[in-house]
């Protein structure tokens, strides 16, 4: 369990053909971040295939995985509210760039967000 008053906070983004993926529940991987958000640094990174997509498969999965914050370009509501359930936070309608290039821009508080192209 995370100290309330840690830094430290694993971040979880989608990822397909080594890009942020635009739809949540279509990634080959997921890329983990554990960051420093006091220093505003990447400390390590590892990447894992997901189990088979199933409706609130992912959600739990993430959350056993240590998950605390999800960058993500766009998920539906229904996956939105497991993960409020577990905890998690959840950022939609980041740019499909390089994973680690999402994760820096939101620790220096420069992540440009669009609009969530989920609607289910």
């Amino acid at each position: 369990m995370t100290n309330a008053c840690s830094t430290k906070t694993t971040i979880a983004v989608p990822v397909v053909d080594g890009r942020l993926c635009s739809h949540f529940g279509h990634c080959q991987q997921f890329a983990f971040y554990e960051v420093d958000r006091e220093l505003g640094r990447i400390e390590s990174s590892r990447r894992l295939d997901p189990p088979p997509h199933e409706p609130g498969l992912l959600p739990r999965w993430l959350s056993r995985e240590r998950a605390q914050v999800v960058i993500a370009g766009g998920m539906g509501q229904r996956a939105r509210d497991i993960f409020d359930q577990h905890g998690i936070q959840v950022i939609v309608g980041a740019p499909m760039q390089q994973p680690h290039e999402v994760v820096q821009a939101y620790l220096d508080g420069k992540l440009t967000l669009e609009h969530n192209p989920c609607d289910h």
